[in-house]
């Protein structure tokens, strides 16, 4: 008589827990992207706090920035790669790149970010 198989397999394991696998690892390399975004927004916020109202100009801004990037240890973006600029009496910085997380040999993942922060007060220059 012919008994009647219960359960999966090794290989079944194997195939069913490939996706799994590859999604995870997907999301371990871009979680580091990520957290670098996160400190960007946290750095670029922190200035637009700080830079007092009556003192902003295109160099005090720019100076701020780049100490914040420097004690973040934020190696991208370059703070020389942000837009900063005045429209209306109110200063935006504009940080706007792209960073890609490589996954399998000539296989990548492109993500865009696009933050822009607003100081407060109009400031001279």
């Amino acid at each position: 008589m012919r008994k009647h198989q219960r359960g999966v397999t090794a290989i079944g394991w194997v195939i069913l827990l490939i996706p799994f696998a590859i999604v995870a690892y997907t999301g371990l390399r871009v979680s580091t992207i990520y957290l670098n975004y996160m400190k960007v927004v946290h750095s670029l916020d922190q200035v637009a706090a700080e830079v007092p109202n009556d003192g902003q100009t295109l160099a005090t801004i720019r100076t701020a920035v780049d100490k914040h990037f420097q004690i973040e240890s934020i190696d991208f973006p370059d703070p020389k790669d942000l837009k900063i600029k005045r429209d209306n009496n109110i200063w935006t910085i504009e940080a706007n790149y792209d960073d890609q997380a490589p996954l399998f040999s000539n296989i990548a993942i492109l993500v865009t970010f696009d933050k822009i922060v607003r100081l407060k007060g109009g400031g001279g220059e």
